[in-house]
């Protein structure tokens, strides 16, 4: 019995990849994208929570401006008692009502810088920062002018949960 020897002619061992190419492209490439791309900016508010712990002794009282935002509509409140409340008109809150409120209390006040802001847990997340937007500042027309200047009202807000 003879054995036959079967040498496969033409199998080669296959060469290994050649990446160097790919790897000087990519060193040149990615800080390329990364000058190039483009950041998304994000602001950041800074915002307190209200407290209850008095500021000490004092001969005046403390007037705490509050706006409530409720299903119904906003209250303003100085702390105790509503003073003022403003109905939705169509269904939507009345933010240039709020608005003239607002103005309102800082001519009174205008050495006051801090409000609060109260929602019910039910009110959307858009709400809070529309009224938060309009507690911050007010869109004021300047007479004989097209102009719209803007006035800053409490720009010191706290969040909390209404009552």
């Amino acid at each position: 019995m003879t054995r036959r020897h079967h040498y496969k002619k033409g199998k080669k061992e296959t060469a290994g990849l050649d990446i160097t190419t790919f790897l000087n492209l990519m060193v040149v490439l990615v800080p390329f994208l990364l000058i190039s791309a483009v950041f998304s900016r994000v602001a950041i508010m800074e915002l307190s929570v209200p407290t209850t712990a008095g500021a000490g002794t004092s001969d005046t009282p403390n007037f705490a401006i509050e706006v409530i935002v409720r299903e119904a509509g906003f209250e303003i409140a100085n702390g105790m008692s509503v003073e003022a409340a403003i109905p939705k008109k169509d269904d939507h809150y009345d933010m240039q009502m709020l608005s003239e409120m607002l103005m309102r209390l800082k001519a009174q006040f205008p050495e006051k810088e801090d409000a609060t802001v109260l929602m019910e847990p039910e009110i959307e997340y858009d709400y809070l920062i529309q009224v938060m937007d309009t507690v911050r500042g007010a869109g004021v027309k300047m007479e004989g002018s097209e102009e719209v200047q803007k006035m800053i009202l409490f720009p010191d807000i706290s969040i909390g949960d209404a009552p």
